[in-house]
């Protein structure tokens, strides 16, 4: 195909992928009140447990339609990730042979479960958050956050968890690539602990050590399987190379 012709199927790619989002979201815009009071009951517990006022402060005139808008396109792309995840692979695929076909599809098959498992988990994480960082406010003070910050907060917080589980589907890719080795990853398996409980102690800031293992234990568990994969590639092709050596 000529270049030409992979910017044409780049874009008709993006608008199908961009299309799927948009419907998506025109379903978050139709929920909006409901997801709003999800949204807020962390602010309500958070109240309740420092006895004081916490709520969201919307600043400007068109702060209440920002947020709607935003939230509604926040969860479009948040449930419509299988879709846009498929035309990237359908954008690629005819580049691959047909052994790379099958791996990108297990990659695909992997990484929707992964993406939304981890954004569940930051969800799960979140009341503990609000509550402990809202604890600061001075007595008699009230804690008025400001809507989108407080978006913006969450957002941040379900994609770093969201991000955080698709590590082991490029350590894999990686490995199937040849540019780096079971071995290697295995090595440092000590730095991915560490950094695994690091990002649960930042991530999820809660003063009970019970939530930052339910958090790192998962992260660690997906390393290791994903150093599991890789070593069974390695072997196979280890096994290959000496096969043909045989042949030869």
């Amino acid at each position: 195909m000529p270049v030409r012709g992979h910017l044409v199927e780049l874009r008709r790619r993006v608008l199908l992928a961009g299309l799927g989002i948009v419907v998506a979201a025109v379903g978050g815009w139709l929920v909006y009140d409901k997801l709003l009071g999800v949204l807020m009951k962390p602010l309500r517990r958070a109240a309740v447990a420092n006895d004081s006022a916490v709520t969201l402060n919307f600043s400007t005139v068109a702060s209440s339609f920002d947020l709607k808008l935003q939230l509604s396109m926040f969860l479009g792309f948040l449930i419509s990730c299988p879709w846009w995840m498929y035309h990237l692979w359908a954008f690629v695929s005819p580049a691959l042979s047909r052994q790379e076909k099958w791996r990108a599809a297990g990659f695909l098959t992997a990484a929707v479960p992964l993406f939304l498992g981890g954004a569940y988990l930051a969800w799960w994480v979140l009341p503990n958050a609000v509550e402990l960082l809202t604890a600061f406010t001075p007595v008699d003070a009230v804690n008025l956050i400001d809507a989108q910050s407080y978006l913006t907060f969450v957002i941040r917080l379900m994609a770093a968890f969201a991000l955080a589980f698709l590590v082991p589907v490029l350590m894999v890719a990686l490995n199937l690539a040849g540019v780096v080795s079971a071995a290697t990853w295995g090595r440092g398996w000590r730095w991915a602990v560490f950094i695994a409980f690091a990002f649960a102690a930042m991530a999820s800031p809660s003063p009970d050590v019970l939530t930052m293992f339910v958090l790192a234990i998962p992260i660690c568990a997906l390393y290791g399987l994903a150093v599991a994969v890789a070593a069974l590639h390695d072997r196979r092709s280890a096994r290959r190379t000496a096969a043909e050596g045989l042949a030869v």
